[in-house]
């Protein structure tokens, strides 16, 4: 008998796909729902973003001053941790851009709201829609539409009223915004009122609120209920009218064009995570992806858009980056394809990760294809090293939860031209998987003697032996 020496088997070069990129089935239906359309008379996108530049443009100079004049290594711009601009600062800029520094700050706090400012910890930086402000149209609508959804924010609400009232105007104002955009024209204030009432009453019920203790007798006539939220209608219009959703005056009040498209978005939200075809939209991230493994690609995408669009967007960035930190290889990857879907507005977060080894490899791919490279050639980013890590974490998650033929079929995917290359680039980059990966890998392959180097890889990754 002669002994048989593993062969220096040569591995096909193909470019390394995550799992969820895998090609859907033949016979895989696109959705039913079509793209919606906004309603008929809605400006062009260019249109809305030139409006929405315009409504900008004070915001955006500030923070273009902010990025010129307050960067890496110049004078701080905040002294509160909360990256407020400080009494010198804002005279500074008021001195520089011939404004007051009441004007300054007004500016500042709008550019922080749509997002042309980030604020992480106690600083403040520049936001990737200020980059892209002159180019994208979308970043420019997309900081406008940040800035309505925070129209509270923006005018501070009357000091005289109790908070609870104050949000029980804020949860009720979407519908009156509803009623607005379907009535396509002036509403009297008298309307919105009877709704904003209907609409608090509705809120208490379903908060089942009774009065506990001994009760006055009731009074023949009634206190008016529109007394404490007539001037609450007036803050929220007034504060819509602030950022530009709405013109309110003589006792009516109308959306802009900018208002009515945001409004319609919005709507149409509600509707795409209405239809989740999993039933996902509730769940948590870790659990949302678990239930997104089985689906094909289009499916998955459809469900990660539904459950993006039933919670705010940093929160969801976050959330699915916590998923992507976990031990689950799998969960990994497809926490990354929702991040695909979420798009531009994760990027800085997903910048914010690249100093975890964990999830280096996954966010400069991210990175590329963010900055425009072709899918098919992202992984040119990722060093040898880098891709390596990249091949182990993918394999562990087929071996968690794919077949052995895909294990097997995985090993085309390495950057390395032979197995003994690839075992030796595995055995150094110390991924805490490679034991676990490599012994699947050997119970998997069909191959007699390839399949016992890589069960004597993974027994000296074990012992730490050479």
């Amino acid at each position: 008998m002669t002994s048989r020496i593993p062969r220096d088997s040569r591995l096909r070069l193909v470019r390394p796909r995550p799992l969820a990129a895998a090609p859907p089935a033949m016979n895989q239906r696109r959705s039913r729902r079509p793209a919606p359309r906004p309603p008929e008379g809605t400006p062009a996108p260019a249109e809305l973003a030139r409006m929405a530049r315009s409504g900008l443009a004070d915001a955006a100079r500030v923070a273009r001053w902010a990025d010129a004049a307050l960067g890496p290594g110049r004078d701080s711009a905040t002294d509160d941790g909360k990256a407020t601009l400080s009494d010198t600062t804002a005279e500074r800029a008021a001195r520089e851009l011939g404004l007051t520094p009441a004007q300054v700050r007004a500016d500042w706090d709008t550019a922080r709201l749509a997002g042309l400012v980030e604020v992480h910890g106690d600083s403040a930086r520049p936001g990737w829609r200020l980059r892209a402000w002159d180019r994208d149209d979308s970043a420019v609508l997309r900081g406008w539409v940040a800035l309505f959804d925070a129209w509270s924010l923006a005018h501070p609400e009357p000091e005289e009223h109790e908070p609870a009232a104050v949000a029980e105007v804020v949860s009720a104002m979407p519908q009156a915004l509803s009623f607005l955009q379907l009535s396509a024209g002036p509403v009297p204030v008298e309307q919105l009122l009877d709704l904003l009432e209907q609409r608090v009453t509705e809120l208490r019920t379903a908060r089942c609120e009774i009065p506990y203790g001994p009760q006055p007798e009731p009074q023949a006539e009634p206190e008016p209920t529109d007394a404490p939220l007539a001037p609450l209608l007036d803050w929220a219009l007034c504060a819509l009218a602030s950022v530009g959703a709405l013109t309110y005056g003589d006792g009516q009040a109308t959306l802009t064009p900018l208002g009515s498209w945001a409004v319609w978005v919005k709507l149409e939200q509600i509707c795409v995570a209405a239809q989740s075809p999993a039933g996902n939209i509730e769940q948590a991230a870790d659990d949302m992806l678990r239930g997104c493994a089985q689906l094909r690609p289009n499916a998955a995408r459809a469900e990660y858009r539904a459950w993006l669009a039933a919670r705010p967007v940093g929160s969801a960035v976050t959330e699915l980056l916590g998923a992507a930190r976990g031990e689950d290889a799998l969960l990994r990857g497809l926490a990354f394809e929702a991040l695909r879907v979420v798009g531009a507005p994760a990027e800085p977060d997903v910048r914010g990760v690249l100093d975890e080894p964990t999830l280096r490899p996954y966010a400069l791919l991210w990175l590329a294809e963010h900055d425009g490279a072709d899918p098919e050639d992202a992984h040119e980013v990722l060093t040898r090293e880098e891709a390596t890590w990249l091949w182990v974490d993918t394999a562990a998650a087929v071996a968690d939860h794919g077949e052995a033929p895909l294990l097997v079929r995985h090993l085309e995917s390495a950057v390395q031209p032979t197995v003994p290359m690839l075992l030796e680039e595995v055995r150094a980059v110390g991924h805490p998987r490679t034991v676990q990966v490599l012994v699947a890998l050997a119970a998997a392959h069909p191959d007699p003697a390839l399949a016992k180097a890589v069960r004597r890889a993974a027994f000296q990754v074990h012992t730490g032996g050479s």
